[in-house]
């Protein structure tokens, strides 16, 4: 009921994954509005479902606030049902604070995850890059961040068949002289983790291919998600406007336009459908407030995903296997020099 303009591509993306996918949905809102929708859509013998929900998180709630008192909100019942093995995740395009702390509060995080992390995919020149987090935690300690890279590096694993993610800490230079405190010691906390640590990177890094999980603050992924949002908008309104100028152009941008579609697809964050809550006791997708139906289609089989290649069961089991290594090593408190970057840092 959050988005831009709720319950329309909301329900009309669940319409679509039901029947493309045969995904069961229940659609969590007041029911008078999302019947009102559905009567604009061919559904009969489709699973989908309904669960009454009275109140609404705006974007400008409180988290905490919107979690604590409005029990009845689409967003808070949507993860009690799942906490009541009624539903298996959670898909929202609302207020994002209020769905990371409903997710904490009524699924409670991962033991052993201090923070749970919102992650994205976006694209490089090979194939995708993960950067987490991109605004669940702006202010983070060193442990959150090695967390953050664990949890990466398992979802890369699990959803895109990466044995061993290349895992890079997102700083103003590749030196290790560079970055600040916080990067410096999680760098001295990765270096000796047995995750695929390559060393400190630097944003062009993000989109060359060199890289699979980018980690950072969320305070700066958030900047870095904007800023690319921003640049490919800008981009294709600048082509379009170039092509649109002249005769030839217009003439080459027919012969040329198959490129074009493939390249806006690559861009286009509705084909990634949503961001994944990573180090909840549950699956929870966060969508962009303006998500179009076939956003919110690409969510929900994102979701779908992450449930049947149980990425937290692997979670658990990894963090099981090497959370003392991604404690503060000892050097840090003696005054030791940082360890050097590995071997195969990028250049």
């Amino acid at each position: 009921m959050g988005g831009d303009s709720a319950p329309g591509p909301e329900v009309a993306g669940a319409v679509m994954a039901a029947r493309k996918w045969q995904i069961p949905v229940i659609l969590v809102g007041q029911q008078d509005r999302i019947e009102a929708e559905l009567a604009n859509h061919r559904w009969n013998g489709l699973d989908l479902g309904i669960r009454h929900a009275s109140e609404v998180v705006g974007m400008h709630d409180s988290a905490s606030d919107a979690v604590r008192k409005k029990k009845n909100s689409s967003i808070r019942i949507a993860f009690d049902l799942v906490k009541e093995g009624q539903a298996s995740a959670v898909v929202s395009t609302g207020n994002s604070g209020a769905t990371m702390a409903a997710g904490m509060f009524v699924l409670k995080r991962i033991p052993g995850i201090d923070r749970p992390a919102i992650a994205t995919v976006v694209p490089n020149l090979k194939d995708q890059t993960l950067i987490l987090d991109v605004g669940g935690n702006v202010d983070c300690k060193p442990l959150h961040l090695a967390q953050f890279a664990l949890m990466g590096s398992v979802y890369m694993r699990q959803m895109f068949g990466k044995e061993q993610p290349r895992i890079g800490v997102l700083s103003n230079g590749e030196e290790e002289s560079k970055g600040n405190d916080l990067t410096r010691e999680t760098h001295r906390i990765l270096v000796q983790s047995p995750l695929n640590y390559v060393g400190y990177i630097e944003g062009r890094d993000i989109y060359n291919g060199k890289i699979d999980v980018v980690v950072c603050d969320g305070f700066v992924g958030n900047v870095v998600l904007k800023v690319s949002e921003g640049l490919a908008d800008v981009m294709g309104k600048m082509l379009k406007a170039e092509f649109s100028a002249r005769f030839l152009s217009r003439l080459g941008y027919l012969l040329a336009r198959p490129a074009f579609q493939g390249f806006r697809k690559k861009v286009d964050y509705a084909e990634y459908g949503g961001a994944p809550l990573l180090g909840i006791q549950g699956t929870g997708m966060i969508c962009h407030g303006k998500s179009s139906a076939r956003a919110v289609m690409n969510a929900i089989r994102l979701a779908h995903d992450f449930e049947t290649r149980k990425v937290n069961d692997l979670l658990i089991e990894r963090l099981a296997a090497i959370s003392a290594s991604l404690q503060p090593p000892s050097s840090t408190e003696s005054g030791e020099a940082p360890a050097p970057l590995q071997q195969g840092a990028l250049s």
